[in-house]
């Protein structure tokens, strides 16, 4: 498939062939690379900022925007792309099912709705949603600007036994699993095609008018792909993991044409074996956790073997100075690292560093 330019990626074409093959762990001719940075010469213009905190949060005008003025100030390096999604938080899809979402300066938060499993609601979309119309409202509002100019992508989607979590509150979750199993499993499997109903509900907005799928991750792939994931398999045994989880990942990977996996933080390493056995899971992106200040990702170089060994892609957020020394200790095959600097010609030096040692 031929890709044409794009006003704020003029070298979109390229970057699109060398993220297809990062998919298949293929290296064209360089490590693939995602590298940002001011771009230079370009002043970045204030955006006024709505009177409250709500409006920030679901101003369509106010997010393009900022997004516009973002994008067209950004250099985006490599195999970085410009992209918009709506962004309402992490727990949006719980509010498409009927939950309260409350918003913070950062992020936002859902409440839940279930206080007993004999009295739960219908698990499924309502098409009247105020959350799920507004991400609608925004992601057609992008697609009017989109066309060779940006990427629009996908909002944030916890299914599964995350949304669940959402749903009933965490710990009561974690003591359901023993008490109410076949209750969890019971939602689990209503939440299956709700999820694949949101996802083509946007993607329908977004293909006729710009190709592919891209999410909060920046990975892109012609197909669909998405970046599954489940925070709660860090409370959970292995044992739980194939009994509660397992169905949802195995059912979203499957229909999707790539997916990489969202491994969030030590707790979740027990279960990399059982991810790694999935064959739609095509990679995963590791993220160390939520030290402050992070730990280095050369520290995880035995773990990121194990991960290439199984013939997985990787996608990582690093430092700059962490770019070498990782691309000596890992295959060049199916890597990505991701990262920013502070000005454009820093970044380009990056990327030419990168083309020397491949």
């Amino acid at each position: 498939m031929e890709h044409d330019e794009l006003e704020f990626k003029p070298d979109w074409p390229q970057a699109a062939r060398r993220l297809e093959a990062w998919w298949d762990c293929q290296v064209i001719d360089r490590v693939a690379i995602q590298v940002t940075a001011p771009r230079a010469g370009v002043e970045r213009r204030p955006v006024p900022e709505p009177a409250s905190l709500v409006e920030r949060w679901t101003s369509v005008e106010y997010a393009l925007d900022a997004a516009l003025e973002r994008m067209r100030t950004t250099f985006y390096g490599g195999e970085a792309f410009p992209c918009y999604w709506p962004n309402l938080g992490p727990d949006v899809f719980a509010a498409y099912l009927g939950c309260p979402l409350e918003f913070g300066e950062r992020t936002t938060w859902s409440f839940p709705i279930v206080a007993d499993w004999a009295e739960a609601p219908a698990l499924r979309l309502d098409p009247e949603n105020r959350w799920w119309k507004l991400t609608l409202e925004m992601t057609a509002a992008a697609m009017e600007l989109a066309p060779g100019r940006f990427i629009v992508g996908l909002t944030d989607l916890h299914g599964g036994v995350d949304a669940v979590a959402a749903l009933r509150d965490p710990q009561s979750l974690a003591l359901d699993l023993v008490d109410h199993p076949d209750e969890v499993k019971r939602a689990v499997d209503d939440l299956i095609p709700v999820w694949f109903e949101v996802y083509e509900g946007m993607r329908r907005l977004i293909n006729p008018r710009v190709p592919g799928t891209t999410t909060w991750l920046p990975a892109w792939t012609a197909g669909r792909c998405y970046a599954v994931s489940c925070d709660f398999i860090c409370m959970i045994s292995p044992a739980m993991f194939r009994e509660f989880v397992l169905k949802d990942l195995l059912a979203e990977t499957e229909w999707l044409d790539r997916s990489v996996f969202h491994l969030d933080g030590p707790g979740a390493l027990k279960h990399l074996d059982a991810l790694l056995a999935i064959p739609g899971i095509h990679a995963i992106q590791w993220v160390p956790g939520s030290k402050v200040p992070p730990e280095p990702m050369t520290r995880w170089v035995p773990l990121l073997r194990k991960i290439q060994a199984a013939g997985r892609a990787l996608h990582l957020s690093v430092e700059p100075e962490e770019v070498e020394p990782l691309l000596r200790a890992l295959r060049p095959e199916g890597l990505m690292l991701s990262t920013s600097c502070e000005t454009e010609e820093e970044a380009r030096a990056l990327i030419r560093q990168v083309e020397r040692l491949s």
